[in-house]
């Protein structure tokens, strides 16, 4: 008999005595959320929904106009500065006779039709042209089309011959981009595995975590199809469920097992090594799942569809993962019993079969000897990281993300240089009962004019429109690169000035501006407006949701600084290797510039739930040694040591999968790879092993200060109920099954 347990024991000790149960309703559950995903398709993200502010109107205006984007395609040729006018021309006439002949060309515009596609230095010139049929499919029909423009590059081969557009340079990226993917998530199984093994020395109980974590991502990923009815995802949200999924599905696991074993070692029967692991570490897994799922419920909050698609599928994965650690693993660990230790390793499984080792027990031995000098120390290094991140420069994610090496990449550059802003335009979107009408046309025809006037933007100018004729895109190459100042200066003289002068004083005539640049704008003005809301909101329910777990307001708050130091050391970081290429080359990244506009408020929200699995997990172990009579500095010396080595093995499988991000080719997956990895890295190590014990050291008995006016908050259990005294008996062979009594 035991005494009263919090919910996560009794969840835990009921899943053991009803293991077969558990076990099989863990499957069936994945097995119903597997079928669910087969019968219910994802509901993706529409092309309105994936952006916002002008840019989304826009979208809106041509999708109710039917407008159909056709599959544009643009051809450089260029020569250098030694071939003579007479080559270029030559090949540039070869290339339209034979684009003109190949099939599923149409809308062939060159500068032999008189259109101004000629560069300012008269070297480069641009064939224009629409594959015919739906845009979607169009990559199917393009392959004749790219035949034909290699060709016409095999007869002039003195001049420069290329073609760039959406079609053609999805396919270059595709192949290289889902490499990159696979290899990354091929990478991080294999990986934690190793990590796995060098922590249990056991073959058995290596595989459980990883097993646990795969199903319980292929389970929320199934869910995800219903969800995303809802909130619409993109192909980031599967992503960051693999690796958000992968981290906490492990680390729940970690906790438990490690618990299990560490009670058993100190000569705990079966059952009650189990019952003490579910009301400590199962308790810790439950308040830590509900911090990560409050953190990622900010990201809600920033108006953005591909935020929320991303929340609501991380929501998802870590709930899942809470589930399963209080219900199909006790009951695993029950059914295998010492059996998880089979399968041991030599030297390494006896290794990892003594207690917490030497190396940290000797660290928190000087740390806590030395409080003020650690504490200062470990936040001076925190702060010398996090001081970069005051410049840290911010932009959209565009082309300069993409690997250089790529020939369509290199041949974008050079349309770019020859034409700026031509590759992407600005494009004012006009409505109007008949766009084709004189009126209408005329102020076209201003608009134009009016924007070369200006000096900040260049030709083509380019006008389509619709069937029905209701609705007319004029695209306006913008100076600049599209992201620089330059551009955006360029984008409010042509919203604010040029537009309103021209087609939007026509009444009954709507003009909206669009395009890549308006898009970056509109982002960048919505993060400023929502960042601080989000930011808030974590920080307030984390805070919430610390103290009534662990009744202290200065536990609560200590979390909260020490959560932020980790996250800005983590930009630092980041702004210290991509801005000012300290290790560049380490990494491959062959271009330095500025951290992707999205990637700071998305590393928070990941980076803060991801914090509070450690803090949790530390500061239920030194508050259960705390409930248990032990003074601030034994229960801090108890519960870091005892801690030490789960922490540690779980960030060195974060750090680890995190770095397979590097290795990709797109530097915004380059930075989300870094940022984490350097963050999980400093958090284990720096702040919960040196930086939180001096500060609880420094605190003694003020970490437990709770305001007589919040007494009546309810007390939340850290520790196990004492079992009954029992004879103690040899230990139960590795081969023999666990036998629980369902009294």
């Amino acid at each position: 008999m035991h005494a009263r347990s919090n919910l996560a024991g009794r969840i835990g000790r009921w899943s053991a005595r009803h293991r077969k149960t558990a076990v099989l309703g863990w499957l069936a559950f994945v097995l119903a959320a597997v079928a669910v995903g087969a019968v219910v398709p994802q509901a993706q993200l529409t092309a309105a929904e994936q952006t916002i502010g002008a840019p989304a109107q826009a979208r809106q205006i041509l999708d109710a106009n039917g407008w159909e984007e056709p599959a544009s395609e643009m051809v450089l040729v260029q020569r250098a500065t030694d071939v003579p006018e007479a080559a270029g021309t030559a090949a540039l006439t070869d290339l339209v006779g034979a684009l003109g002949e190949t099939p599923g060309v149409t809308n062939l515009v060159s500068p032999l039709d008189g259109a101004p596609l000629v560069s300012a230095d008269g070297r480069s010139a641009l064939v224009t042209f629409d594959i015919t049929g739906d845009a979607e499919d169009a990559g199917e029909r393009i392959g004749a089309i790219q035949d034909a423009v290699d060709g016409v590059a095999d007869r002039h081969g003195d001049v420069r011959v290329e073609q760039f557009g959406d079609t053609s340079a999805d396919l270059a990226l595709s192949d290289t981009l889902d490499a990159d993917f696979q290899r990354a998530e091929l990478l991080s199984i294999p990986i934690t595995l190793a990590v796995l093994l060098l922590t249990f020395g056991a073959l058995v109980a290596a595989v459980l975590p990883l097993l646990f974590a795969l199903t319980a991502f292929v389970g929320a990923l199934g869910l995800l199809s219903l969800t995303s009815q809802l909130w619409h995802v993109d192909q980031t949200a599967s992503i960051v469920m693999l690796l958000i999924g992968l981290a906490v599905g492990v680390d729940y696991s970690l906790f438990y097992l490690k618990r299990e074993r560490e009670e058993r070692a100190k000569g705990a029967g079966p059952v009650d090594a189990l019952d003490i692991a579910a009301a400590t570490s199962g308790h810790s897994v439950l308040i830590s799942g509900i911090t990560v799922m409050v953190a990622m419920a900010g990201m809600f909050l920033t108006g953005f569809s591909v935020f929320t698609g991303v929340a609501s599928a991380t929501i998802l994965v870590v709930a899942c993962s809470v589930l399963g650690s209080l219900t199909v693993l006790p009951a695993m660990m029950a059914w295998l019993g010492d059996r998880v230790d089979k399968g041991r390793l030599p030297f390494i499984g006896r290794r990892t079969a003594g207690g917490p080792g030497r190396f940290w027990p000797a660290v928190l031995g000087a740390v806590l000897r030395r409080p003020l000098v650690a504490a200062l120390g470990s936040a001076a290094v925190l702060v010398g990281l996090a001081v970069p991140a005051l410049s840290m420069d911010l932009r959209a994610e565009g082309v300069e993300d993409l690997p250089q090496d790529l020939a369509v990449i290199q041949t974008y550059n050079r349309i770019t240089e020859a034409f700026p802003g031509g590759p992407s335009p600005a494009e004012v979107v006009i409505e109007a009962p008949d766009v084709t009408a004189p009126e209408v046309q005329s102020a076209i025809a201003d608009l134009r004019a009016g924007a070369l006037a200006s000096g900040q933007m260049n030709e083509p100018i380019g006008v389509e429109t619709n069937e029905a004729g209701t609705v007319a895109v004029v695209s306006v190459p913008l100076v600049g690169d599209g992201e620089e100042q330059a551009s955006r200066d360029a984008l409010v003289t042509l919203a604010d000035d040029v537009v309103p002068a021209t087609v939007g004083s026509l009444e009954g005539v709507t003009a909206v501006v669009s395009g890549s640049t308006a898009y970056s704008v509109a982002f960048d003005d919505l993060m400023a407006e929502r960042t601080p809301w989000v930011f808030g909101f974590v920080l307030v329910l984390a805070f919430l949701l610390l103290l009534v777990s662990f009744r202290s307001v200065t536990v609560a708050v200590v979390a909260i600084v020490l959560n932020l130091l980790s996250v800005a050391a983590a930009y630092g970081a980041m702004v210290l290797v991509f801005e000012e290429g300290v290790g560049a080359d380490l990494i491959g990244l062959d271009r330095t510039g500025a951290i992707v506009n999205w990637i700071p408020l998305f590393l928070f929200v990941i980076l803060f739930g991801l914090s509070m699995d450690y803090h949790v997990f530390i500061l239920s172990r030194i508050r259960e040694a705390r409930d248990r009579g032990r003074s601030t500095a034994d229960a801090v010396a108890q519960g870091i040591t005892s801690s030490a080595g789960v922490v540690t093995s779980a960030a060195v499988i974060m750090v680890f999968v995190f770095l397979t991000f590097v290795t990709l080719s797109m530097t915004s997956m380059k930075q989300i790879g870094l940022g984490l990895a350097v963050a999980v890295l400093l958090d284990a190590t720096v702040v919960r092993a040196i930086l939180l014990p001096a500060v609880m050291q420094l605190l003694g008995e003020r970490n437990w200060y709770l305001p007589r006016w919040l007494r009546w908050l309810p007390a939340a259990r850290h520790e196990a109920a004492a079992p009954v005294p029992v004879v103690p008996g040899p230990r139960r062979e590795a081969d023999q099954p666990l036998v629980l009594s369902v009294d």
